[in-house]
């Protein structure tokens, strides 16, 4: 038999290999007796309040008798006397409204100009960028952003010289924010 001297690698993995075992079997250990200690052992359930005795008893349904007394109305027929008053105030729930601003008034050609703004009740949104351009407004360069807590922001370039007009549109509902204007100097 030759000693470990002339088989180096062979004792290193090994003894890698023990070190392993020994490592797992610790640490094996330890999950059992801390998942005992929380509570997660099997076959039993834990003691919630300190009643060891509580069970869970649900009642036998019985059949209920039919009310007797006089029902609640919310609502009345008119009288003569309810003729002459206005009729209730109609609730109007309020629009909601997609707001834009540019961070930027004025910018050199390609200098970025941040979009941010407020959508009420949008949350989850994408809100394209859209330039007016040749008469009508159009996609710019598929930018869009996202509404999240009420609230976008994204960011564009352009090297249009000129005063450039931005909004952006909800894809689903095609609702539109009010126009920015920038300058491109």
């Amino acid at each position: 038999m030759r000693s470990d001297k002339e088989r180096p690698v062979i004792a290193g993995l090994l003894a890698l290999v023990g070190v392993a075992v020994a490592v797992g079997l610790i640490a094996a250990g330890a999950f059992v007796v801390g998942a005992h200690v929380v509570g997660l052992s099997g076959g039993h359930a834990a003691i919630v309040g300190g009643d060891a005795g509580a069970t869970m008893i649900v009642p036998k349904p019985e059949k209920t008798q039919p009310a007797t007394g006089p029902s609640i109305t919310l609502g009345s027929s008119p009288t003569s006397s309810d003729t002459n008053q206005s009729p209730p105030p109609k609730i109007e729930k309020p629009k909601t409204r997609i707001s834009l601003q540019a961070g930027q008034t004025s910018v050199p050609p390609m200098g970025r100009i941040d979009l941010t703004g407020t959508y009420p009740g949008g949350e989850g949104a994408v809100l394209n960028v859209q330039k007016f351009s040749n008469g009508s407004w159009q996609d710019f360069y598929s930018i869009s952003a996202t509404v999240t807590n009420g609230t976008f922001s994204t960011y564009i370039q352009t090297g249009t010289p000129g005063m450039n007009r931005f909004r952006v549109i909800d894809s689903d509902t095609h609702r539109a924010s009010n126009e920015v204007r920038v300058q491109i100097r």
